[in-house]
């Protein structure tokens, strides 16, 4: 009987990556326990704060980020003048599809709970610049591409985030409904500069720093197979240590109130599948190698949660209901992008190896089929 290839790509996987789905829900239980157990726990690690930054946040997405940032062969980034097509579809999907999609499912799914429903928008115009380098490393994407990606998505951020959120918070609310009173949003773009700088170019400066002189001393072989190999396991501890960070400080919500969390949830979950799938099929369809679909798609259906937390805190204060929607949100896109790491890897013998093989059967004959093959390999 023949295997499904799909089952080779997933036993592939070394132990970490195969079984991380159970290493998330543990991370997860450790931190609701000692949130939970320990109630003062939360106040103890929130004290740690530079500003409205969490250190102990900070320190973990860093390290979390810092593996596939050194990862990068920035030697390489020049090839991106020639995917103005697939940059073109990031930015589409990244700043109109997403937004809006998110603004629409919140409106859908919260037309009674208007405070949950703009701390939901706000997550949906935080566009990834942490996690998502995590969620390509496990499912093969592009590296180069997605550091890009991730750049532009700060650069946007920085210009474009409090504009963003006047408008679908303030303006576009009224628009749909004038019976409605406008909510007041005023996001400093010096607060979003700020939390761009430490979650992204804090791990970035760290990558190309670590890149250049240990690849100028060792060499590039050295580099790739030895120290690479090494390092790129400790992201997923940096995940994990984040994880129980996060869910100490949010432990008592899910023995409190577990069906306003079950609410705010339900269009997180609709948005990072609705958005994965849109992605994942349009790219494919485009005619993106795998590597540059998944990157596309993980850069397109994650999101910055922590600058939304810090945008709801700051505009709305601490215990508002749209800082609770914001801190639901990592919590529902952790163990669903893990969930899509699998899909991903699932899809890519059905859908990229069997379109190699009709090429490859194709009756190609001298140099042209020796390019061909170099191409799929």
């Amino acid at each position: 009987m023949t295997r499904d290839p799909s089952q080779e790509v997933l036993s592939g996987l070394s132990v970490l990556d195969r079984f991380l789905p159970i290493w998330i829900f543990v991370a997860m239980g450790v931190g609701v326990l000692i949130g939970f157990a320990l109630p003062q726990s939360g106040s103890v690690i929130n004290s740690f704060r530079i500003g409205s930054v969490s250190l102990p946040i900070a320190i973990g997405l860093v390290w979390m980020m810092y593996p596939p940032l050194a990862a990068v062969k920035y030697k390489e980034l020049g090839k991106v003048r020639t995917a103005g097509r697939m940059m073109s579809v990031s930015l589409l999907l990244n700043w109109v599809v997403g937004p809006t999609l998110m603004f629409a499912l919140a409106w859908v799914f919260l037309p009674d709970l208007p405070l949950f429903r703009e701390g939901i928008i706000l997550v949906g115009l935080a566009r990834c610049i942490a996690m998502v380098l995590v969620w390509n490393m496990l499912a093969g994407g592009d590296s180069e591409y997605a550091a890009i990606i991730v750049a532009l998505n700060a650069a946007f951020q920085i210009v474009l985030y409090s504009v963003y959120a006047y408008f679908f918070i303030t303006v576009l609310p009224v628009w749909l409904d004038p019976s409605i009173s406008a909510t007041a949003v005023n996001i400093n773009p010096w607060d979003v500069a700020r939390s761009v700088a430490i979650f992204l170019g804090v791990p970035l400066a760290m990558g190309i720093a670590t890149r250049y002189s240990l690849e100028t001393r060792k060499g590039e072989e050295w580099y790739e197979e030895e120290f690479l190999a090494k390092l790129k396991p400790t992201a997923l501890v940096g995940l994990l240590f984040t994880l129980v960070v996060m869910f100490s400080l949010q432990g008592n919500y899910f023995v409190q109130l577990p069906m306003d969390i079950l609410r705010v949830a339900t269009p997180l979950v609709a948005y990072f599948a609705l958005m994965f799938v849109l992605s994942f099929l349009l790219s494919w369809r485009l005619g993106f190698t795998y590597q540059e679909t998944v990157t596309t798609s993980f850069t397109a259906a994650s999101n910055n949660f922590e600058l939304a937390i810090a945008t709801a805190v700051a505009v709305f204060g601490l215990s508002s209901s749209q800082a609770f929607a914001t801190v639901v949100g990592p919590l529902v896109e952790v163990p669903v992008m893990i969930g899509l790491v699998y899909v991903a890897l699932w899809l890519k013998p059905k859908l990229f190896m069997m379109a190699a093989t009709k090429i490859t059967s194709a009756p190609l004959v001298g140099f042209e089929r020796v390019s061909k093959e170099a191409q799929l390999t």
